[in-house]
């Protein structure tokens, strides 16, 4: 069965188009990985390092804002706590019950501070005793307000904004203070509405021009924050916000860990809104002080440098890679045409060692040519004999039989001669149906005479039925020449070369060809494959081997060798019996 068809050369074409195209894609992504992945990694480290300058940069004003503040409110509230205490210290029971003398104190204290609505004297029994302000005093208990435990508790209490008996908002800092003339009494402020405002908007509306981070945060287009205002623990704001409504409205905002010292971080508020926030908890009170920025208007100036950051390594990428792919296309180009090159030279080699082998043959070839034409002559002249000197024709039979002698002889010639041909055609890789026992007995016969005149025995040894393989049967017979030619060489008259052949599990067969000559040395055996490398004296060419290691390999087969000096040699050759297509 032939295989020489269309598709096999076509396969074989495909099979290495893709070894180049592999060739090609290995060397991108190498080299690819190689040089960008380190202009990757600095890009992205500046990429992140800009970022969080930047960051910083718009996010310092809203820090500074939250310290300032926390101090501004923590100390408003001191001084009222502490002018309260002032008040209880210099001014007895009896005259704070005097509504003329709390109003007088009312009004200092709104000319010191500011901000004071009421002030109001109450008993420890919770009941109003007197009360200076704009309204007319509730009559009232107050026993039962949270606020009238808490300060009695503690001593002090800064409450956050509730609507009271009143239903108004207001807040409250109230005092306890014992008196050697009454057991105790509580003195209380209420405070403006309006305060938390007032000092939320004195820090938040700062004119940029003023601060100088505040300058370099309007020079890069940013506005400091979108909204700054005060919430107590539950979330609720204690002063008006821009975003989230009026005073006593619930915010979005999920709770904000406590910390003793202002805080930034990113959150999502209960509308979806990534939000950057700084926060500050104001101590001895419930408030917390937050002003906020929605983070796309906060990074608004940041998209310009992202793009500046993103498209010079972008620009450089494409360029690198564009040099990537031309240059490995070229180097691989030039590798195919090295080994176009390679390959011709090879097989040339191949042919030329083909041609010196028949050189070697042509001795014995010659010889037995020789014993035919022998043949032919001497029938040919008794032929001739007995027709010029019989009157009469020769009997039929014995003419028959010396035409026979001749036409024998010939077709013997033409076997040789055909044989010597076949073996010398320079032919490419033909893959065809082999059956080895007739290829390895017809490789002897250009030995044949050779061994009958040296007595060399040559023995079969299978373990079985020798399969047919599907291989070229002109490369076959090269490899064999070379090594039986080799165990020839390495005998003495007399010398036995021993050929089996063994399957190796189910898709491979191993040809074995041992011999009981010379040996090889074993620092020799890792080079005997070496082109050029020959152990015989100035009588070799050093590439029989070398050529046979490649047909072999070529074929999808594999070639070992196990010798020592003075016990022999045995080359082993193992084929796939199936083509093989790597």
């Amino acid at each position: 069965m032939s295989l020489t068809d269309g598709s096999a050369e076509d396969q074989d074409q495909l099979i290495s188009r893709r070894r180049y195209r592999k060739m090609i894609l290995v060397a991108v992504l190498s080299v690819s990985v190689v040089a960008v992945a380190p202009l990757l990694i600095m890009s992205g480290i500046t990429y992140h390092q800009y970022q969080e300058a930047f960051r910083a940069e718009l996010t310092r004003p809203m820090v500074r804002f939250a310290t300032a503040g926390k101090q501004s409110i923590e100390s408003y509230l001191s001084e009222q706590v502490a002018a309260l205490a002032m008040v209880a210290r210099e001014t007895s029971f009896k005259e704070l019950r005097d509504e003329g003398r709390l109003s007088s104190l009312l009004a200092n204290m709104n000319q010191a501070f500011g901000g004071v609505v009421e002030l109001s004297l109450i008993n420890e029994e919770g009941e109003l005793v007197a009360y200076a302000g704009p309204g007319e005093p509730a009559a009232v208990s107050y026993a039962g307000d949270r606020w009238f435990q808490e300060v009695n508790a503690r001593g002090t209490y800064v409450s956050d904004m509730f609507l009271g008996h009143r239903n108004l908002p207001h807040m409250i800092v109230a005092l306890q203070h014992d008196d050697s003339e009454e057991s105790g009494y509580i003195l209380r402020a209420t405070l403006d509405t309006d305060v938390f405002h007032w000092l939320v908007r004195a820090r938040a509306e700062r004119r940029p021009e003023l601060d100088p981070v505040c300058r370099r945060c309007h020079s890069l287009g940013a506005q400091q924050f979108s909204d700054a205002f005060i919430i107590n623990r539950e979330g609720v704001l204690q002063s008006f916000s821009r975003l989230y409504g009026d005073v006593l409205e619930h915010t979005p905002l999920p709770p904000l860990p406590y910390s003793s010292q202002p805080e930034l971080v990113e959150l999502v508020d209960a509308q979806g809104e990534p939000l950057i926030v700084a926060y500050a908890h104001i101590d001895r009170s419930p408030f917390t002080l937050v002003a906020l920025s929605p983070r796309v208007a906060l990074h608004a100036g940041w998209l310009p440098l992202r793009r500046d950051l993103l498209v010079f390594p972008a620009i450089s990428v494409a360029l690198i890679l564009a040099v990537v792919v031309w240059g490995s296309i070229y180097v691989v180009n030039r590798v195919r045409e090295a080994d176009a090159k390679r390959a011709a030279l090879y097989h040339k080699m191949e042919y030329t060692n083909k041609m010196a082998a028949i050189g070697r043959l042509g001795a014995g070839v010659a010889h037995e040519i020789n014993n035919p034409l022998s043949i032919i002559t001497q029938n040919a002249g008794l032929l001739k004999d007995l027709i010029t000197l019989s009157e009469e024709l020769p009997p039929r039979d014995k003419l028959t039989h010396l035409v026979n002698s001749v036409i024998n002889a010939a077709e013997r010639c033409g076997g040789i001669t055909h044989r010597l041909l076949g073996f010398a055609r320079h032919m490419e890789v033909q893959w065809e149906t082999i059956d080895l026992d007739g290829l390895l007995k017809e490789v002897l016969e250009f030995l044949g005479k050779e061994a009958s005149y040296r007595d060399i025995q040559i023995e079969f040894r299978y373990s079985g039925a020798p399969p047919a393989i599907v291989s070229d049967r002109g490369q076959l017979q090269q490899v064999f020449l070379n090594i039986i030619n080799n165990a020839f060489a390495a005998v003495e008259d007399g010398g036995r070369i021993e050929i089996g052949i063994d399957l190796v599990g189910e898709d491979e067969v191993a040809i074995k060809i041992a011999d009981n000559g010379v040996g090889i040395p074993e620092d020799q055996l890792g080079q005997i494959f070496d082109p050029f490398f020959t152990t015989k004296k100035g009588a070799g060419t050093g590439l029989g081997l070398s050529i046979t290691y490649g047909i072999v390999q070529k074929l999808g087969g594999h070639i070992s060798v196990v010798s020592k000096v003075g016990e022999g040699t045995c080359f082993t050759v193992t084929l796939p019996i199936r083509r093989a297509h790597a």
